[in-house]
């Protein structure tokens, strides 16, 4: 099996699991409709932050807490500023103990497990100084790989 099919397969796998979990959300355990970026939780509340050029989300994950990420559309960075948590995409599973930061490539959807209590903070670029949350999510992520792929296309 080629590398391209074990990733395609892992992607699927990524997909339905989001899928699933959409399906028995119920906004208390289990929070997001995949047609909306969650920009407010309970299960992991999300802070923003703004500065000039720049855009900082920070997420509070208490152990056990289980994150799909919609797909970012940039190259950025995060960083774990406290915690352990296990990163999975259709390529790897990486285990990342704070403190420690990464940089980031776009179109990856990513499963995040907090190990423990965890502050994850992204850091995006913000050109237009807009605090408008709902604006930015849409400038930086897809909610799904059909959405990112026509992004690409458009912006080749």
């Amino acid at each position: 099996m080629s590398k391209k099919e074990i990733s395609v397969n892992s992607r699927e796998k990524i997909v339905a699991f989001e899928n699933a979990l959409i399906n028995i959300a119920d906004g208390i355990n289990i929070e997001g409709d995949g047609k909306h970026v969650v920009t407010e939780s309970k299960i992991a509340p999300i802070k923003h932050s703004f500065a000039d050029g720049v855009y900082v989300r920070q997420m509070d994950m208490t152990k056990q807490t289980v994150v799909v990420g919609a797909i970012h559309k940039h190259l950025h960075v995060w960083f774990l500023l406290t915690g352990h948590i296990t990163v999975t995409t259709e390529d790897t599973t990486e285990d990342y103990i704070a403190p420690c930061y990464v940089i980031s490539t776009p179109g990856v959807k990513r499963v995040i497990l907090a190990n423990e209590d965890s502050i994850f903070v992204n850091i995006h670029k913000n050109p237009s100084n807009t605090q408008d949350i709902d604006q930015l999510e849409k400038e930086i992520v897809a909610l799904n790989y059909k959405e990112y792929e026509e992004y690409i296309n458009k912006n080749k």
